[in-house]
């Protein structure tokens, strides 16, 4: 099974989830998209551990099993049909997580988050935890 971590799942994983965990082992291979990298990175930039907590993502992208994804024309195209089917049913979400699930569908990984939204896209095969 491949895996992409959504940016609350690889939150919860690095701060112990037992349900990320037990996914995350499960998985031959795990994805971290550059929108969520992104996002992680602000986020350390804005807290106060911001050389550990970016050493923590470089050591978990140098694992033989972590790929990165950088955003390619064939995701900027799944982006513009998942983002024009949620148009059309009156059901956006916020764009960045258009731009993960773009990347989820072109890998064929199952995408691992906490938000629920992500039901909301046709097609997505979407491993939604809840949290605790």
């Amino acid at each position: 099974m491949k895996l992409l971590l959504d940016t609350n799942a690889y939150t919860g994983l690095m701060r112990g989830s037992e349900s990320v965990a037990v996914e995350v082992r499960r998985a031959e291979r795990i994805y971290l998209s550059s929108i969520v990298v992104g996002e992680l990175l602000y986020g350390f930039r804005n807290g106060a551990r911001y050389t550990r907590n970016r050493s923590q993502l470089e050591a978990f992208l140098a694992n033989r099993f972590v790929e990165f994804l950088p955003v390619t024309f064939t995701t900027a195209d799944r982006f513009g049909l998942i983002s024009a089917a949620l148009k059309r049913k009156g059901t956006p979400i916020p764009s960045n997580d258009i731009w993960i699930a773009a990347h989820a569908l072109q890998t064929g990984a199952d995408l691992v988050s906490f938000d629920d939204h992500f039901l909301r896209i046709e097609g997505l095969a979407f491993l939604h935890l809840a949290e605790g």
